[in-house]
Parts: structure tokens; sequence; C-alpha cells
């Protein structure tokens, strides 16, 4: 057990503490509170039955009927209420508000960390050793300089191919020592003579570059890789840097990463930032950018610094080849395979390591279903991932108890069960629902306190970005619908559960921010509005009049206002692209 997993477990615990600390003096734990639903009439089925009969069975006067019907059924209604849907819903909110204890004290830990990291100024060098590869000359070649292979894995990248191969192209480091290999499994004609073309004008001028396809797309992303590694002149490669199509690397990349791998036999990979060139064109990408940088500068750091453990991005990093075979390859049993090799590879022991200050340029989708989709994929596969690996964490012999418990409590359970299910139950199902069941007790902490704290401490990490963070929250409240679908999806392993769709790429230019147009084409009317979305702002829209013209003791028709609007925007495929957004 090393001293940063110690120290992880540490600060975990405080966190832990504190949390429980402050939600006593503030009173919000407060155990003489009854489960039990009180105020409303108890539900009896005795006098149902009757009531039914005498309905049904018609009466004296149609008009008296009518009258007697209309209380009788809001009684009813009142009983059904108080007796049992809002005991239900109760159980529901206090299952909410155990997992938003557990969502709040975990990204307690993680800002926690990452907030010592930046104000004691740690780095990676500090905990492993890292020297530059000096006395080489790159042109000729050093035995000092290991054999490196490049994998560029592409779909049909029309717009971004050129702007990957040509980067991997041009590293720095000698021609003899690096190897790159584009695995095109483009099912375009035009488009692979195309990528085809491009390796062997780089092979004209000195690039050690082959070019693989295969005759099937099995296994997609993963099946490429495992194809790629099988190759003869991959099994003499000690370590391999993987670039997805829109990724380009500088130059410096792998003279920046590899020597940690070098000088750490127990290190697998490293791991670089993205950094993207197209996340001011709309406000859709402006929110995706402070998604990725709380990922970044938040998860990834905390994991990297404590336990040495995070999940491989799939692209941007550099594996050591041996770590990969030992860990059992490629697999394409999920749609997050990158995950998957490095939750195997760190229970066999490695390690990893996240390099912040190495970024590299990528693309971030353009459009809300492009978005969607993407997100639908990690979230789908990561719960999937949690399902089908939890057993091996637990028996696994190379790793401490705290590792585990960090892998399948933090990682797995809090961030891809957790999260997506207690945000979309809660705010977007319970709170609506609660302004018609005045019986239902939603306490005061769980729905102002919790995400007010998640609120400071997602802006803490990006103080930039102050201005969106209205915009944010609105948006990340229409995603927890799609997320909490996408886990549901992976945990049951329902219908679609291991369907990959590629992220399309726009190709803006990296020294362009503009947008280019892409080709239009004729859409059908469901293409073009998201139905799931539209439904949901009525709901909500519903809900909040409800709750304005008959509020009682709650007033929340001015969030689920906004909350309708913005499912309602996002519905009609709004994304804020008009310039004012900009």
């Amino acid at each position: 057990m090393e001293a940063g997993e110690i120290g992880g477990a540490v600060v975990f615990a405080l966190a832990a503490s504190a949390a429980l600390a402050s939600a006593v003096f503030v009173g919000a734990v407060d155990f003489t509170h009854p489960l039990a639903v009180g105020g409303g009439a108890a539900f009896e089925w005795d006098g149902v039955i009757p009531w039914l009969i005498g309905v049904f069975g018609g009466g004296p006067s149609a008009a008296e009927a009518g009258d007697v019907s209309v209380g009788m059924a809001y009684e009813l209604w009142v009983r059904v209420r108080a007796g049992v849907i809002a005991p239900t819903l109760q159980v529901a909110v206090w299952v909410c508000m155990v997992m938003s204890v557990m969502l709040v004290v975990e990204a307690t830990f993680n800002s926690v960390v990452s907030l010592g990291v930046k104000a004691i100024g740690w780095r990676p060098e500090w905990r492993f050793k890292w020297e530059p590869l000096a006395g080489a000359d790159e042109e000729k070649g050093s035995g000092e300089y290991p054999m490196v292979m490049v994998q560029i894995p592409m779909y049909n990248e029309l717009e971004v191919y050129k702007l990957s191969i040509g980067a991997a192209c041009e590293l720095n480091w000698p021609k003899d020592r690096i190897i790159v290999q584009v695995l095109d499994d483009s099912t375009d004609p035009f488009i692979k003579n195309l990528v085809e073309l491009e390796c062997e004008s780089w092979a004209s001028k000195g690039v050690n570059i082959n070019y693989a396809i295969r005759s099937s797309r099995k296994g997609f992303k993963a099946g490429a890789l495992k194809k790629g590694m099988e190759c003869d002149y991959a099994k003499q490669c000690e370590y391999i840097a993987i670039f997805d199509a829109d990724f380009q690397p500088e130059p410096d990349f792998l003279l920046r990463t590899v020597p940690f791998l070098i000088h750490n036999p127990d290190v697998a990979l490293v791991q670089a930032r993205w950094a993207f060139v197209n996340h001011t064109t709309s406000l859709l990408t402006r929110v995706q950018k402070m998604f990725f940088d709380y990922h970044f500068k938040v998860e990834q750091e905390a994991g990297s610094a404590t336990f040495a453990f995070f999940s491989f991005n799939g692209t941007a990093g550099v594996w050591r080849t041996t770590a990969i075979n030992e860990a059992g390859g490629w697999k394409d049993r999920t749609t997050v395979e990158d995950m998957d090799l490095a939750v195997r590879a760190s229970l066999n022991g490695w390690k990893f390591i996240y390099v912040g200050d190495i970024r590299v340029k990528s693309e971030l989708p353009s459009t809300y279903g492009a978005y969607c989709r993407q997100q639908f994929r990690w979230a789908c596969g990561g719960a999937n991932l949690f399902r089908k690996i939890a057993m091996d964490v637990l028996v696994a012999k190379d790793i401490s108890l705290l590792k585990k418990f960090h892998m399948l409590y933090s990682f797995f359970l809090v961030r891809r069960v957790v999260a997506p299910m207690v945000a979309c139950i809660l705010y977007n199902i319970i709170v609506p629902l609660s302004v018609m069941i005045p019986e239902l007790f939603i306490p005061i902490w769980g729905v102002a306190y919790i995400p007010m704290a998640l609120l400071i401490i997602t802006a803490i990490r990006n103080p930039r970005n102050l201005h969106i963070m209205p915009f944010w929250i609105l948006f990340e409240s229409v995603m927890t619908v799609l997320r909490m679908r996408a886990a549901l999806t992976g945990l049951l392993e329902l219908s679609g559960f291991n369907q990959w769709i590629v992220t399309k790429k726009v190709g803006s230019n990296f020294e362009d921010t503009e947008v280019p147009l892409l080709p239009k084409t004729r859409k059908r009317l469901r293409d073009r509005i998201n139905l799931p979305e539209i439904g949901f702002s009525v709901f909500l829209i519903l809900c909040a009049s409800y709750n304005l013209i008959f509020h009682g003791k709650t007033a929340y028709y001015f969030n689920l206002y906004l909350q309708g609007i913005a499912f309602l925007l996002l519905g009609f495929n709004f994304t804020g692209n008009c310039a004012c957004c900009h």
C-alpha cells in the first residue's frame, strides 16, 4: 500500500466526516422524522369497490350521481395519493437522499485532491522518475530510443484523416524507431482510397507508415486495435501511442510521455489531456468543454495523484505493450474498450500517470445528436463494464483493499450508476411530481444544499466559465435523462447495450475555430426533433403551471419552467449556434 493510496483514503474519510458534520450542524439529519408519510388519510380498499358499483350501476338522478361521483372520485384520489403514491415516492426520496450524500462526498474528495495538487504545484515527476532522452541523433536513430508504434483507428473520416496522419508522421522521434499504423475500417471505397493515398504519400517521404484494413468491422475500435497489434512489425514495439482520427498531437508528444514509461517499469499508461479547437463555436460546445474540463482537472487528476488509477480516455495516451498483453489485450465486450483495458491492467498491479500539462488538440461533437450518442455509449458501456468486472475486482490479488474500494465504490458505483440515477430521478421526476402530492416530504438539504455544494465544487475548478454555469446546469439536467437510460441499459443489458455509433467529425481547421458547413441533406421531421425531450418538457411545464396556480408548501415552478424550456429547446435541436452565443 502506497502513501498516495493512504492519503487518498484519509482525504475520503475526511470528506465523508465533513459532510456528516455539516448535515448535523444545519439540522439536515433528523432521525426523529418518521419515514412514513403523515397528514393524509389511510388508504382503504373497503370503500373503493362499493363506490365503483354505485358509479357503474346508475342512480335516480344523473346530475346528482355526477356530483356524487366527482366528490367520491376526488376522495378516492386523495386516499390513493396519501396511502399508496406518497409512501412509495417517499421511499424513493430517502434512497435519493442517500445517493446524493454519496455523490457530494465523492465530488468533495476529488475536488479537495485536485485543489491540493494545484495549490502545492504537484507534478507527476515528484512521484515518478522522468529524465529526457538526451544525447541522441533523431535522424540517425539511437538505441536509447525504444521502438514506438502510433496507432490511428478511423472509420470514414473524410474530414480529419489528413490531420491525424500528418501529426503522427511529424512526431519528433528517430525515423527508424517509430512505426505509424493507420487502422482503416472505412466502408466508403472513395474514402479508403484517399486514406491509402495519404499513407503512400508519407511513405514516399521516408516515414515508416503502414496502412491496415480488415475484412469486417467485428469488435469496432477494439477489434481494429487488436488486429493491429497482431502484425509482425507491431510485436517489436515496446510502446503503443493511440490517437483517434480527430486528434493532433504536438511534435514533442512522445519525447514528453515515453520517458515516464522507460524510467518506471511499473507504469503501464501515460495519459495526456484533451484540448478542443471548436469549443467556442456554439453554446453546446462551451458546455461540453466544462464537462470535459471537470473530468480531466478533477477526476483524472485525483485518480492519478492518489491511487495511480483512472480510466484511459481511448486516445492521446501511450501504453506499455507488455501491460496490454498481460491484461488480455483489447476486448469488445462493452462499448468502452478503453476503460475495460484500464481496469484489467490495474488489477494486474500496473500504475497510470495523468499529465495535464500535455494537451492534444481534438474536436468536440458539433451537434446535439452526436453528443447524445457519444454520451450514451460511454454511460451505457461504463455501467455494463461494472456488471461484468465487479467480481474480478473483488478477487484480484495484486491490488490493495483501499484500491479495490476506490474502484468499486468511487469509480464504478458512484460515477457510473449513482450520479446519473439520482440526478434524473430526484430533480426531473420526484420534485416535479411533489407539487401535486402535498403529503410527500423532501428535505430542503436534499434539493437545495447538496445541489449548491456540487455547483460550488464545479465552479471552483472552472472559474473562467462562471457565465456559462446557468446554461451548463440546465443542459446537464436534460442529459441526466439520457445518462440514466444508458446506465440502466448497460446494467440490465437491455436492447442496444452494445451498440457502437461513431461520432461524426466536422473537421474544423485547427488554426480556425469556425466550423465549415456540412453538406445539407433532407431530413424527416422525426429526425429534426427529439421527441423524448419534447415529451419531458411538456411534463415539466405542466407541473410548473400546477405549482404556480395551486402552490402550497413548495414553490418549484420557477426552476421547473427553466428545466422545461431547456428540454424544449434541445427537443428542437437548438444548441446556441447564433452569433450572440459566440
